[in-house]
């Protein structure tokens, strides 16, 4: 990860007359103004901006799509207009920036800078509507409105994909100089627009519901230019360090949980148990996602409560509950908002991928500081297994395309080679091949043994719906690390399926839309604040019932 560097510039005016001194400053000397802005400077604090933007917006994601736990009883608890960050995020600084950005580097002829900024604001112009819906636009960035009204989410989206086209302009053109400040790609203009086009897909295959032939045509079309993410080279990801202060590089993950009382998020009891026996035997990412600080399950009441617990009334046969394995995998179940009791160095922790954490050799010794990769992990934004699992979807139910078994083969596999190429890129890879041999583990014929499983149940599905359960299933598998592409994904198809259910047998409607911030409301005399969390976003018209509570 490069650290952006803080250039100030001071300017020093000294007028000595023979017998009086006069001094007008019109401009603030020691101020970055339009005039004095380096276009490197500002394409790096809009990159590192989109960093935390990303992970603000992908937190909520996760735990309403049981990928993490959820530490709120109520669906209308666990949105709360108290959680400012994505939206000041997205139009304080990167928005802001971007506005700024532009100009400045097309009259430089920089024409990559702007191809980046327009890129990052169409991913932030769709995280916003598919957060909140009608969303401020048009009348944003204006330092004469202090009340920006709201654009229609159809509207705010079609001016990320105009952005988008304009991005991939912006690439084609012959630029002076690439984009020395670019901490995703180098200036690679072909990984750019191949981001762009793979972000065109995920536009319109949001939109299949409400424009099923504009999104299979325009899909069709992507699939025929062949100008998509399509190798481990091109993933769009975040990659963090190990550096610990001045300033912290590591996973924010990773920061917030390997420390010398351990404790951070709770994993999601569902969700690892899906990885762990859900297919009759683990998933060879299973060491890779989460790291156990025990390998044995607990039997003091007072680090887990619900040992002693029947498993709740509206919980199906299925459905996982308080251990999903007996093998020391200990998180929560959906919605579960209890205390916390003294296990922050027993519960189950983010592991070596995504969060650069540890790897599961079957240790059990609790997390520490600088343990595992050292937090040199990665935010995992648009990788090429997601492209291969969108087209697998959209082949399947619009007819683009492509053969949906064959996606579906390919999207597992590079899922499967991302994971452990991330974890072979660390320090924790002698420990890994150490491991595997220990205990005749061949990676390659694990990997098979999955991808063979999951293409028989594919080739068994009784009809389409079942088929597209499949596609969806291991696309959320695979999106470990991005609550935004899961939370698309859920109100998109209403899979997974068979979700683990809230532990409250009544905790309300599933949230289709995040409530407006409390700045926004507070602060804008034009801002009107949901009913309620159930408002749908302009491409979500699925039914209430899709969605298991």
């Amino acid at each position: 990860m490069m650290i952006r560097n803080i250039k100030i510039l001071f300017l020093v005016l000294a007028v000595t007359l023979m017998g009086s001194c006069e001094l007008d400053l019109l401009d603030n000397p020691n101020a970055v103004t339009v005039n004095n802005a380096d276009v490197n400077f500002i394409l790096n604090r809009v990159e590192l901006a989109y960093s935390g933007n990303f992970n603000a917006f992908s937190d909520p994601g996760m735990r309403l799509t049981r990928m993490l736990n959820q530490g709120a009883a109520i669906y209308d608890n666990a949105v709360t207009p108290g959680n400012n960050g994505p939206w000041n995020s997205s139009y304080s600084d990167i928005m802001s920036d971007v506005k700024a950005l532009i100009p400045l580097a097309e009259a430089s002829e920089l024409f990559v800078h702007a191809g980046i900024g327009r890129t990052i604001r169409a991913m932030v112009l769709m995280s916003l509507v598919d957060a909140y819906g009608d969303v401020p636009y048009s009348q944003a960035i204006d330092p004469n409105n202090f009340n920006p009204g709201v654009d229609k989410g159809a509207d705010v989206y079609a001016a990320a994909l105009a952005d988008l086209n304009k991005a991939i302009e912006n690439f084609n053109a012959k630029s002076k100089s690439g984009a020395t400040s670019d901490l995703f790609y180098g200036g690679s203009t072909d990984s750019w627009i191949r981001l762009a086009n793979t972000l065109k897909l995920k536009y319109h295959l949001n939109l299949r519901l409400v424009n099923k032939a504009g999104s299979t045509s325009a899909i069709s079309a992507l699939v025929t230019e062949n100008k998509l993410i399509s190798t481990a080279a091109q993933n769009f990801q975040f990659k963090y360090g190990t550096n610990l202060t001045n300033p912290d590089t590591r996973h924010p993950r990773y920061g917030g949980q390997y420390g010398p009382t351990g404790g951070g998020d709770y994993q999601s009891n569902s969700y690892m148990g899906q990885l762990y026996n859900s297919k009759g035997f683990p998933d060879p990412r299973v060491r890779y996602y989460f790291y156990r600080q025990t390998i044995k399950n607990p039997t003091d009441v007072n680090q887990l409560r619900c040992i002693t617990n029947q498993k709740p009334g509206h919980y199906g046969e299925n459905d996982v509950y308080c251990l999903p394995t007996t093998v020391g995998y200990w998180g929560r179940d959906h919605l579960n908002n209890e205390g916390i009791p003294p296990d922050g160095l027993l519960r189950t922790a983010w592991g070596i991928y995504p969060a650069g954490g540890l790897f599961d050799d079957d240790a059990g010794r609790g997390v520490s500081l600088g343990a595992g990769a050292g937090g040199a992990g990665i935010h995992p934004i648009m990788m090429r297994s997601f492209v291969d699992f969108m087209l697998a979807e959209s082949a399947l139910v619009l007819g683009t395309g492509g053969d949906a078994k064959a996606l579906l083969k390919s999207a597992i596999e590079k899922s499967m080679a991302d994971v452990r190429s991330l974890a072979l890129g660390t320090t924790e890879a002698s420990k890994i091949n150490t491991f595997e041999s220990s205990k005749g583990f061949v990676w390659a014929d694990e990997v098979k043994k999955y991808v063979d499983k999951v293409l028989a149940d594919y080739d068994a599905a009784a009809n389409d719906d079942a088929k597209l359960n499949i596609i969806a299933t291991e696309y959320w598998v695979a999106l470990f690390g991005n609550g935004i592409e899961s939370f698309n994904l859920y109100r998109r198809t209403g899979k997974p399926s068979g979700q683990q259910p809230a532990l409250d047998p009544n905790p309300g409607p599933f949230v289709r839309s995040y409530y407006y911030p409390q700045a926004y409301t507070t602060r804008n005399k034009n801002a009107v604040q949901k009913t309620n969390s159930t408002v749908q976003v302009f491409w979500d018209t699925n039914p209430a019932n899709n969605f298991i509570k």
